[in-house]
Order: C-alpha cells, then structure tokens, then sequence
C-alpha cells in the first residue's frame, strides 16, 4: 500500500444496513450521534437500502455540568445519555435505533458491526472495544480528545487480514493500556470548572471530521485516509494518509501479506 493506494468499502456495506455501534454518549457521542442520523436520512435519500441500524452504549446519566458542554438540555438532568439521545433521535428523525444503557467489557461481542464509533475517554474502554473486536472485520473509529486537541483514527482488527487500516491500538499502544489512566478522573463540580479542563469546542470539531470521513466513505467507496488529527489551538487538521510509511512513523510496520506457495509441478515417471 502506498501514499496514492486505495481502500475500499467491503461492497456489503452498499448493499444493506450500515451495523454500527456507538460506545458513549457523553461529549463527543452526543455530538457524533446527530450527524450520524444526517448520514443515515442523506443515504436513504440517495437510494442506499436500509441506511444506518445503530446501538447506542453508555452507562452514565446527564448530570448539571453536561449541559451545553454537551448536548442536553437542563430538563435532561438525571436520564440516562444513550436512551435519552436515541429516543429524541428516533423521534425526530424516524430512526429506530437501540440503546443499551451499560457500558462495553470484556463480554460485548461486535464481530457482526460494520462499524464501531468509540467516543471514550478511557484506554480501558478503548481496551475492551478492540476486545470485543478480535473476531470482527468491521471498522473501529476512535474518536477521541483532549482540552484543545483530538483525533480521529479509522482501523480494523487483526482478523481482517495483513492489508488492514491500523486501529488506534496500533498506532497509538500506550492509548490502551489501561495502567495509563489518568488517576485524577473525578467529575468537574461545575460547567465552568469543566471548561477551564476542556475547550467547548473540541467535541464537535471531532465530530465534525467523523462525520466528513463516513459521507467520504459512503459517497465513494472509498477510505480517503486512515485518521486525522485535529488542534484547535493552531486552527490546523492533520490527515494520516493510506501509507506504510506514515503508519511507521508512529511506530507501526504493516505485515507484509504472505507470498502463495508455489504448487509443486507433477513427477514425470516412464508410464506417461
């Protein structure tokens, strides 16, 4: 694969629902989720058969300090993120989507997902997602953030094959391994406290390049780059190409498929 080489679409994901999984509701999921229901109405449009049929998963409640960091609303305080925003989405957009009020451990299974959205802020979920996708040959996107900054890496697992996208796991190790949890995880008191820690802003701008990824991958058939990184400090995005190469940078060498055995040609003997 080089810095001009093409990843398709599997041609199963054109010919029927997008299987998606979405795991957290909370800063950036809240914001992934809507845009997600504007892709699944646009590919209906567009005569895709079935669109997106997609799980919500998170266990947390909407607590005084989410509102208008993220998104719900003052009267959303004490329900629960994913029933709240899959319902109101259901509502508002026809969908008839799920949501699972717990979080993914080491028993959720998502070998049968085309597509798992990862807006944790965890290694140790990040951990249990690529567990959950040991068998799987659907697509895990990492969406993740800091105060200013955040990332968006499109991967699959290991079963896939040696021509893969690297996932998160690959590129970045030390993002999930669970020892490297920050131990000062305790909720913000207040909104205004949360946001001294994190821009406003981050979320949806992370939201925003999912979005811009999945509408590529849908319009053309196409992974136009493996992740991009977004720096609100500079103003600047930063794709990572489709390229070994680039993907060494980070420390990651992409195996090199394994060469066919050459068939042994027939003995000739004196009775031919």
């Amino acid at each position: 694969m080089s810095a001009t080489a093409q990843h398709n679409v599997p041609a199963g994901m054109m010919s029927h629902a997008w299987r998606v999984a979405v795991v957290g509701a909370g800063g950036t999921g809240s914001a992934v989720l809507p845009a997600l229901a504007r892709l699944h109405h646009a590919m209906l449009e567009l005569g895709h058969p079935g669109g997106i049929g997609c799980t919500v998963y998170d266990d947390d409640r909407v607590s005084s300090t989410n509102v208008g960091r993220q998104g719900f609303y003052p009267n959303d305080v004490g329900e629960y993120k994913a029933a709240l925003l899959v319902n109101r989405l259901n509502m508002l957009m026809g969908t008839d989507w799920q949501a699972c009020t717990k979080r993914v451990d080491s028993a959720s299974n998502f070998h049968a997902t085309d597509l798992v959205i990862g807006c944790v802020d965890t290694r140790a979920a990040r951990r249990h997602i690529l567990n959950a996708l040991t068998y799987g040959r659907g697509y895990y996107m990492d969406c993740g953030n800091d105060s200013d900054t955040g990332q968006v890496i499109l991967g699959q697992a290991p079963a896939v094959g040696a021509a893969r996208l690297p996932n998160v796991g690959d590129l970045f190790p030390e993002m999930v391994d669970p020892r490297g949890d920050d131990v000062d995880d305790a909720p913000s008191c207040s909104m205004a406290d949360a946001l001294r820690k994190q821009s406003l802003v981050i979320n949806q701008a992370v939201a925003v390049q999912a979005f811009n990824l999945l509408w590529t991958m849908f319009r053309t058939g196409r992974v136009p780059y493996s992740g991009v990184f977004v720096n609100l400090a500079t103003g600047r995005t930063n794709p990572i190409p489709l390229d070994p190469a680039a993907w060494a940078r980070f420390g990651y060498e992409a195996p090199k498929p394994k060469e066919p055995k050459a068939r042994k040609g027939r003995k000739s003997n004196a009775a031919d």
